[in-house]
């Protein structure tokens, strides 16, 4: 298994070689293409990552917790699921940490633990690929796809809790 990717760049230099290609300008072209890129979506995913820590660090994300929870209490989310349901799309790695916290606390077994678990993979980082697509789009009117995908992910979240309940029998 170790030896995939090497074989795969050889196989790739061979075939670009009996071509008659340039296989170290095409490298150079899309290494100079990706930190162009780069210097277009950075300023983008700079704002949402310090939104993201903003967020966890300020207790805001506590505040917005406790004032959601008799609602997500209501269609059968437990409140301990709710910051996972809130930073997740805003920050990937902010939401794995607090699934990391909530494993440790509870369980990967315990019900918490596997909603938690199928939050994190039936919703999507929302806020970090429109900023990234729309950044290198230059696209204008985002409201309307923020709203309809923020509401999905929320959707996601609900149904993620509820088949943990049907599948999983708690």
């Amino acid at each position: 298994m170790q030896y995939v990717l090497p074989f795969i760049i050889t196989v790739v230099i061979i075939a670009s070689r009996f071509h008659g290609r340039d296989t170290y300008g095409a490298f150079l072209e899309g290494a100079g293409d990706g930190l162009a890129m780069i210097k277009n979506i950075f300023p983008a995913l700079l704002c949402v990552m310090t939104a993201s820590a903003m967020l966890r660090e300020s207790g805001a994300l506590e505040l917005i917790t406790g004032l959601i929870a008799p609602v997500a209490n209501a269609v059968g989310m437990p409140a301990d699921v709710i910051p996972i349901a809130l930073i997740r799309p805003v920050s990937g790695g902010g939401s794995i940490g607090l699934l990391t916290d909530i494993l440790n606390t509870y369980g990967a077994d315990s019900f918490v633990g596997k909603a938690a678990s199928v939050i994190m993979g039936s919703t999507e980082t929302t806020l970090y690929c429109i900023s990234v697509y729309y950044a290198k789009t230059r696209a204008k009117s985002t409201a309307k796809i923020l709203v309809i995908a923020l509401l999905c992910d929320a959707a996601a979240a609900v149904m993620a809790v509820w088949a943990v309940r049907l599948f999983c029998g708690v």
